[in-house]
């Protein structure tokens, strides 16, 4: 099963962003709260994102001026083109075919509920779960990725011209896929475990470091005779 999240968190107000003005309080109207987007607002634009829950792998995404049913099925569409997901006509293949299941994973924002949009989903057969009203937590993983994303590259939020933050986006979601290295999937990048190499590189690794181990406690030994 493929879980694909799609949403964001709101700059430096709420969520794993945090900021000057977050609200932790416990009391009512005052815990950390999830939106259906993230805003550039120096460029003008919202950012949707697609990024697979068990591999961290970055989809796809969307930086558009509007938020309706229409750019979440232009996400998704483009997402599925993207992991060769779609027949020729357009369509998934037959589901007698083997092939992955995908869930959407939201939050409730009113684009990702609306008729069409599950409408959609259903024809792209994908399946929909959406967070609990009020637990940012339910939508941790794309919460942390949106923080990532602006705290590891700051100057996004200064870029004012929306072509040159969409050619940004573009060469970033490239260089998060296939060079920033994840702890959450054992120090691998999200391509390699996206495309099964994560395992084979994390069984190198630990048996480099038993051998490293195994030399030096022999050195070690060595030397003291």
């Amino acid at each position: 099963m493929n879980l694909w999240r799609a949403g964001c968190v709101e700059t430096c107000k709420s969520g794993s962003e945090g900021g000057s003005r977050k609200r932790t309080g416990r009391e009512a109207g005052t815990a950390p709260r999830s939106d259906p987007y993230t805003h550039f607002t120096r460029c003008k634009r919202v950012a949707y994102a697609i990024v697979d829950v068990v591999t961290r792998y970055w989809i796809g995404y969307l930086l558009t001026t509007e938020q309706t049913t229409t750019q979440v099925q232009l996400l998704f569409a483009s997402a599925l083109e993207d992991q060769g997901l779609l027949g020729p006509d357009g369509l998934p293949p037959d589901r007698e075919e083997e092939g992955p299941i995908l869930v959407a994973w939201s939050d409730n924002g009113s684009e990702m509920k609306a008729i069409d949009t599950r409408q959609f989903m259903a024809l792209m057969a994908i399946a929909q779960h959406h967070g609990r009203p009020g637990t940012p937590t339910d939508q941790a993983h794309v919460e942390s990725f949106f923080s990532h994303l602006k705290g590891d590259w700051p100057h996004l939020t200064g870029i004012a011209d929306p072509a040159a933050l969409d050619t940004e986006l573009a060469r970033i979601r490239h260089e998060y896929n296939t060079v920033r290295l994840h702890a959450s999937i054992g120090y691998v990048t999200p391509d390699d475990e996206h495309n099964g190499r994560g395992p084979g590189i994390r069984r190198a690794r630990l048996a480099g470091l038993k051998r490293a181990h195994a030399e030096r406690i022999k050195h070690n030994r060595a030397t003291k005779r």
